[in-house]
């Protein structure tokens, strides 16, 4: 079975993404329409074209140089573009509520001895030798044959050899009618025992011990034990802060949407996947479509839930396309930034826009339909994530394609997969406004303009909530007493079926 292409222009380079009719809107923020005609210096040169500066000179008659055509990066380029061109954000200390799941960057040791005094395991008496104990007022230092009572965590005392449990123990009077205490209850023989139910000094870690190890990422039971070691905050790895800025005026964000109104997409979900790549969503605004939302949007105003610091990357939705609605490249120059990437050879999100802007802060630009967006951020957004928090490129590993794909000359194809048999076939439902094939998948196929046989390995990488794309099965052993010869009819038919069977079909 043959993977239908997705539907497109006639110009396979045009830097429109394909999208729903004039006036359409796209799912989840940003309008989507696609103008009548596309500008020529809007149309992007083929893969075989050379750089905008090796663009023909004018002719000899003194013409003016024609405007330079801008070339796409192609998928590889995209990712590797927005991984090179952020440096790690340096270590900084976080309070200890917000340390868990992040990388520490210095050891955590021991400020002092933990426990830095001896303490009771039970609540009972302190007491100094062998009983009957004569009782003294807590905390002074007993005498032998003397006790005072003490609750579980509690100082012991000076001259206090153990403790006594409080079952093991009974309050009488001796002879002169003053309270003593005495063994009982369930107490056994020869208790207690010189240093029973007493938690000695130093008996977890002695000052100057190491705690947790630098490159651990931190979980409760970490921080737990900073917090007991005198922690107030602990030095982790630096972690990009993510405002959201979704656009969108015909966008509602509850109910079912009446006609020419769309549901946000994006608000319910995208700052968990943000989370999920290794940023830290602090903020999230919704504007419209105008102009002056967008540069307010844009302006660096701080963010008070990271202590009024600039976000380190802006995400837009929308607004990426080259329409007259579409202000993302305006706004950006207007800010004095530059364009990392402005558009990349795939389908879907192929309007996908990295700018960087002259105070530092990245910006990426989500085309506004959800699963081109969601894509766009896989190939572009992920890997400027992880640079910025200490990762690395994002892995892509290779499986077995479960139908035949027709190529796509210019284009990579971004394909949800679902895994059948253990080979990868297409989902359905994957246009770029559509989340249906991507809620069932089991990663995403990259497909090579050039397209992909059946049974071929193709690139592939996982979903940020879906497990790892599996390593493919090495063939299987010979056994080692093989079946007998059997008829030559029968051998040939095995033959025919021990190659790959497109399963495509089995899909719902």
């Amino acid at each position: 079975m043959t993977a239908a292409p997705e539907h497109r222009s006639d110009d396979p380079y045009s830097a429109v993404e394909a999208t729903p009719a004039s006036g359409a809107t796209a799912a989840g923020g940003g309008t989507a329409s696609v103008p009548d005609a596309v500008p020529s210096s809007d149309v992007e040169p083929g893969p075989d074209a050379g750089p905008a500066s090796d663009a023909a000179p004018a002719s000899d008659a003194g013409e003016p140089d024609a405007p330079a055509k801008h070339l796409a990066h192609t998928w590889e380029e995209a990712r590797q573009a927005a991984f090179d061109c952020a440096a790690p954000i340096p270590a900084a200390p976080v309070p200890l509520r917000d340390a868990v799941g992040r990388t520490l960057a210095v050891n955590i040791t021991a400020h002092q001895d933990l426990p830095h005094y001896a303490s009771s395991a039970m609540d009972g008496w302190a007491v100094n030798g062998t009983g009957p104990w004569i009782l003294a007022e807590p905390g002074q230092r007993l005498a032998p044959h003397q006790a005072s009572v003490i609750v579980t965590g509690g100082l012991i005392p000076p001259g206090a050899k153990a403790v006594l449990r409080t079952e093991s123990g009974v309050i009488s009077t001796d002879d002169d009618g003053l309270p003593v205490l005495t063994l009982g209850g369930t107490a056994r023989p020869g208790e207690p025992r010189n240093g029973q139910h007493i938690r000695k000094a130093a008996e977890e870690a002695t000052a100057g011990d190491v705690l947790v190890r630098a490159g651990v990422v931190l979980n409760p039971a970490h921080v737990a034990l900073a917090a007991l070691a005198g922690y107030d905050e602990v030095e982790v790895l630096g972690k990009p802060v993510v405002k959201l800025l979704l656009t969108g005026s015909e966008v509602v964000e509850q109910g079912v949407p009446q006609p020419g109104r769309v549901r946000d997409t994006f608000g319910p979900q995208l700052a968990t996947v943000v989370e999920m790549l290794g940023g830290l969503c602090r903020e999230q605004v919704r504007i419209g479509d105008g102009y002056a939302e967008w540069l307010e949007g844009l302006e660096d105003s701080g963010i008070a839930e990271a202590q009024n610091l600039p976000a380190d990357v802006v995400i837009t939705t929308g607004g990426t396309g080259r329409s007259g609605t579409d202000h993302f490249r305006r706004a950006v120059a207007e800010l004095g930034g530059r364009l990392i990437i402005d558009g990349v050879a795939m389908r879907p999100g192929h309007p996908a826009v990295l700018a960087e802007l002259p105070d530092g802060r990245f910006v990426l630009g989500l085309p506004g339909n959800p699963l081109a967006a969601m894509m766009a951020l896989s190939t572009v957004g992920a890997p400027l994530l992880a640079a910025l928090g200490h990762g690395q490129l994002p892995p892509v590993r290779e499986v077995p394609s479960g139908t035949m794909i027709e190529p796509d000359p210019g284009r990579t194809r971004l394909m949800p997969f679902r895994l059948l048999y253990g080979m990868a076939s297409p989902a359905q439902h994957t246009g770029p406004g559509m989340m249906r094939g991507l809620a069932s998948a089991d990663g995403v196929l990259v497909v090579p303009p050039h397209g992909v046989q059946l049974g071929e390995m193709v690139p592939a990488f996982a979903l940020p909530w879906g497990p790892a794309i599996p390593e493919p099965k090495s063939a299987e052993s010979k056994p080692k007493n093989p079946a007998r010869k059997s008829s030559s009819r029968t051998s040939a038919k095995q033959a025919a079926q021990s190659g790959p069977v497109d399963w495509s079909a089995l899909l719902d």
